[in-house]
Order: C-alpha cells, then structure tokens, then sequence
C-alpha cells in the first residue's frame, strides 16, 4: 500500500486540484473563526468545515487518476487496494487540514467559555477539538467514498449527492459529526470539555463501512 499511497499524494499534489477545497476551508475558518473568540465554539466551527472539505478531498482523490493510468494501476495492484489508496488519500489530507485548522484555533481562541467568566483549559479543549475534527473527517471521507466513482460515476449525480449529503450528517441530529459539533458548543457554554469518543468512534465505523462498500464494488466495475 505504501507505494500506492505515494503514487496518489503525487497525483493530488501534481494536480493542483487541492487548493479549492484548500481555500474553501480557508474561507470558512476566515468568517467563523476570530481571535478572542470562545475556543470551543470556534473549535466546533472548524471541526463542522471538515465534512465537506474531506467529501471534497476525497471526490478528487477518486477521480484524479486518467483512465489508463487507473487501469494500469488495477492490473498491477487490484482495483480494491488501488481505490483504498485514493480514499485513504484523501483522508490523509483532511487530517492534515484537521490538525492545522485546530493548532490554528488553540493559539488565536479565548480559552473561557461563551460568556467569558469560566476559565476552559486550552490542551483538553484542543484534544476535543482534534476529536471532533477527526469524527467530521471521517463521516466527511465516509460520504466521498459512498457518493463517487465506483457507485456514482456521472459527475450530474456524484457532485449534488456528495453536496447533498455532506450537509446532511453535518445537521441531522444523531449524525456523529453533528453530536462532536454540538457537544463542543455546550462545552462551550458552560466552560467545561466532554472528548467526543462516542462520535468518534461511530465515524470511524461509518467511514469504514463505506470505503469497504465502495473497494468492493470497485472490483465489479
């Protein structure tokens, strides 16, 4: 897998089809996240961005390779590990985005609660924050892997679903992304830090059980 890994990096870095979802996180964590404000809310600002960035990231993981190349790449390696490396990819570079994006919030955020009276203490609450993070990457990778090729292959269906969806387990209640988000906001209003291992976990069930899904029919198509 290792060099399958480093052939896709190259692809993404070389592609140059990073940087819109590149700015795109840029811009939301410029309109949500500013210095002096509550870290916690901040911190769920930034975790909630990562779901359509990583669903992003992993649409042009899936898709950035040409179809000769790709076929190449299946003969050699099996279409399963192939489309396991470009999804695993894309997670690798929401992580990265993840952990910039909380180190960021930690150094500029107020570590008080809501309303400023209640001390919050900043290493537990950027761990959460990083938790949180994480857990909207993952349900973020899981709705890239489910919404593109192999299962969608038609950029008219592939594009509003991965839209579609990405919004979904941001706002749905019960979504994990949801439950890391707002366990971060409450946090936040009463100054104290809950790690969101639940959601967490149930991300990274859901993300597997996608990318499964989509190496297996991979294989079939």
């Amino acid at each position: 897998m290792i060099p399958l890994l480093g052939y896709q990096a190259a692809l993404l870095l070389r592609s140059h089809r990073w940087l819109p979802p590149l700015l795109f996180y840029g811009a939301v964590m410029g309109i949500g996240v500013q210095g002096g404000q509550p870290v916690l809310d901040s911190l769920g600002w930034a975790a909630a961005a990562l779901v359509p960035v990583a669903a992003w990231l992993v649409r042009v993981c899936v898709t950035n390779e040409p179809d000769a190349a790709r076929n190449c790449s299946v003969a050699a390696a099996g279409p399963r590990r192939v489309h396991l490396a470009a999804v695993l990819t894309g997670l690798t570079a929401s992580t990265a985005l993840a952990v910039a994006g909380t180190a960021l919030v930690a150094a500029i955020g107020d570590p008080r609660s809501a309303d400023h009276r209640v001390a919050v203490p900043v290493l537990p609450a950027s761990l959460a924050g990083l938790l949180g993070a994480l857990a909207c990457v993952l349900l973020g990778t899981g709705v890239g892997a489910l919404c593109n090729r192999p299962l969608l292959r038609s950029p008219a269906w592939a594009v509003p679903s991965t839209i579609l969806a990405a919004f979904l387990v941001m706002f749905v209640s019960g979504s994990p992304a949801n439950a890391a988000v707002t366990g971060l906001v409450t946090g936040s209003r009463h100054g104290t830090v809950t790690m969101p291992l639940l959601p967490l976990a149930l991300a990274a069930a859901l993300a597997a059980g996608a990318t499964a899904v989509a190496c297996a029919v991979s294989a079939r198509r």
